[in-house]
């Protein structure tokens, strides 16, 4: 195990993807295998040091940035245990990267669907962050994917879950057993969770609660997960996928909520939407459903010149196919785009597996190309990451639109939009304008959640939004978060000041 105490080694693990300022630690540790980790957090508890867990550090909250005590890197722990062919199981430490785990899994024939934007993210963060992406259109968010976890708790002892084996039901709390026999008791929080399909604001508590989803999306303050057990999927036979072009803003709407329709009609075996008249079951079930609007398509347009111009925004869409069902799907896709005004001729399809990619890559270099002209700008990119539910979407996008145009700030709203979860990323130039930008996402927080969503559906809490997930719980329902962390880390030195202050853990 490697251990270091200067600054210079210490210097890439204070920071994140956040940019967040102010990060310092005394000492740095890179243990290799599980002992060696709860060598460490022994230690820490017991001189009441805390601890901050860091992997690939691309997360925008702040939660990998230490203000004191002592980071773990997890980067060493980076082994693929194993890949079940016939079971569709994976075992992985977790400072396996992401692209690595796919790539690996690809090439047994399998497929592992969990995709957010940085592929260079580590498992052990996705699972920690309960990481989404495109995908969870379909498949939902990493936490589906979860069937074990090996971790070590706040004291240095052992914790083996696996779902299924210990189920929290009718509000009472879970039990668990530590590897040692040591019994665990935790209250589960009792608020309502947002009506939306995508939240990450705070502990994870529905009812029933199956243990194992207390941990994944803890954002490091409740263990250190030392191996993951993932199921898997049978690699899909083709895929068809097209990014295309609305000349109007009110027929690309029109068509998301028609693709919605028609997928989740054809998941519960029902007849949907606007083909029902027909008596015929639309196979239309889409991967994915990104949006782009008309500044995100000017905005890419300096690295993809073919972005067609004069467009009110574009739709990235992919189905899963078999030799049996492609032609009729595309059959399908092309009549439900030709009915909400499309521009066909001008939009981009694929089948293949190299051009989907660039096609990926379109979606993926926008970010990209925020934050360069973030820096280019010398300001900080703020982006938000709220979630409303269905019923609410046309309103809060048509409210991010009125609100960001009549600012004149420069802004692009790009993401994704079948999860009715869009991304409005402000790009001030000066720091008048950065000011104000704050003070628009403040109001763009307000607004979600008066329209019963979620401040964060995908990137967290950390330190960076708790004030906001103290607006969108209120004292009562963060004191109960606090007496759940309390139950595993009763000092309080894992992940301190991710979601909620100290001051609620005394």
């Amino acid at each position: 195990m490697q251990t270091k105490t200067q600054l210079e080694d210490l210097q890439n693990y204070l920071s994140d993807a956040s940019n967040m300022p102010g990060g310092h630690a005394e000492k740095l540790f890179v243990p290799e295998n599980q002992d060696e980790v709860a060598d460490i957090l022994r230690e820490a508890n017991e001189k009441r040091i805390p601890v901050t867990v860091s992997g690939a550090r691309t997360g925008t909250v702040g939660g990998a940035v230490p203000f004191g005590g002592w980071v773990i890197s997890l980067e060493k722990l980076n082994k693929i245990g194993s890949i079940d062919k016939a079971n569709l199981h994976a075992v992985v430490e977790p400072g396996v990267v992401l692209a690595d785990l796919q790539k690996a899994v690809e090439a047994e024939g399998l497929f592992y669907p969990p995709d957010p934007t940085e592929w260079s993210c580590q498992i052990g963060g996705t699972v920690a962050t309960n990481a989404s992406g495109a995908r969870s259109f379909k498949y939902g968010a990493t936490r589906e994917f979860v069937t074990g976890l090996k971790l070590v708790l706040p004291n240095g002892e052992k914790l083996s879950l696996q779902r299924g084996s210990s189920i929290a039901t009718d509000g009472g709390p879970i039990e668990l057993n530590t590897d040692s026999g040591n019994t665990i008791t935790a209250k589960i929080p009792t608020y309502e969770r947002p009506k939306v399909s995508k939240n990450v604001s705070g502990f994870y508590n529905a009812q029933p609660l199956d243990a194992i989803d207390c941990f994944i999306g803890s954002e490091g303050t409740l263990g250190v997960i030392t191996e993951i057990e993932l199921s898997l999927l049978p690699k899909p036979e083709g895929f068809f996928s097209g990014i295309v072009f609305f000349p109007k803003n009110e027929d690309l709407l029109a068509f998301v909520e028609a693709a919605k329709q028609l997928s989740f009609g054809t998941r519960t075996s029902v007849s949907a939407g606007e083909n029902a008249d027909r008596d015929v079951r639309v196979p239309l079930d889409a991967t994915l459903i990104e949006y782009f609007d008309e500044r995100a398509l000017d905005f890419i347009s300096e690295k993809f010149p073919e972005t067609p111009t004069g467009m009110a925004g574009a739709i990235f869409f992919e189905q899963e196919t078999t030799a049996a069902t492609e032609d009729k799907l595309f059959e399908a896709w092309n009549d439900l785009l030709e009915r909400h005004n499309a521009d066909i001729d001008a939009s981009w399809f694929t089948t293949t597996d190299q051009d989907r990619e660039k096609m990926r890559a379109f979606r993926h270099a926008l970010p990209v190309s925020v934050n360069e002209r973030v820096v280019r700008n010398k300001q900080k990119k703020i982006g938000t990451d709220m979630a409303v539910p269905d019923e609410n979407f046309p309103g809060f996008l048509r409210f991010y639109k009125e609100t960001l145009d009549a600012s004149g700030i420069d802004y692009v709203i790009f993401g994704h939009i079948g999860d009715c979860h869009l991304h409005a990323n402000l790009l001030p130039k000066t720091d008048e304008e950065a000011e104000r930008s704050r003070h628009l996402y403040g109001r763009f927080v307000a607004q979600a959640i008066m329209l019963g969503g979620t401040v964060s559906a995908e990137h967290g809490i950390g330190k960076l939004k708790s004030k906001y997930l103290y607006v969108m719980m209120g004292e009562r329902y963060l004191n109960e978060m606090a007496e759940l962390k309390k139950a595993f880390d009763p000092n309080g030195i894992l992940g301190r000041g991710n979601m909620f202050g100290p001051e609620l853990l005394k």
